[in-house]
């Protein structure tokens, strides 16, 4: 039986003053997490209705990756640095691929 590929989608909430600098943020992180061992596709994207409102939709290929991912510098750094400038805790899901 093959592997199931992990989806997850993470929306991160920027205070309404400090959206450029955490799209600054969010935006770094993207190049180095998609060179990562197990990481299929990795895009960020905002809402365009709520310009605060950002999304990284992501796929992996197990859930080993994802820890990984958390623990890799350039994600610690990351989130030390956009979670002063949050409006709210960052809501992560992951789903599995179906069909």
């Amino acid at each position: 039986m093959s592997k199931k590929i992990i989806k997850v989608v993470a929306q991160v909430t920027a205070l309404a003053d400090k959206i450029a600098e955490v799209q600054a943020i969010l935006q770094a992180i993207v190049a180095p997490t998609r060179l990562e061992t197990g990481c299929l596709s990795y895009q960020l994207v905002r809402n365009s209705g709520h310009s605060a409102e950002f999304l990284f939709i992501e796929e992996w290929v197990d859930e080993p990756a994802i820890d990984v991912h958390f623990a890799t510098p350039h994600i610690r750094d990351a989130l030390a640095k956009v979670t002063p400038l949050l409006a709210v805790a960052p809501i992560i899901k992951k789903y599995e691929s179906l069909a």
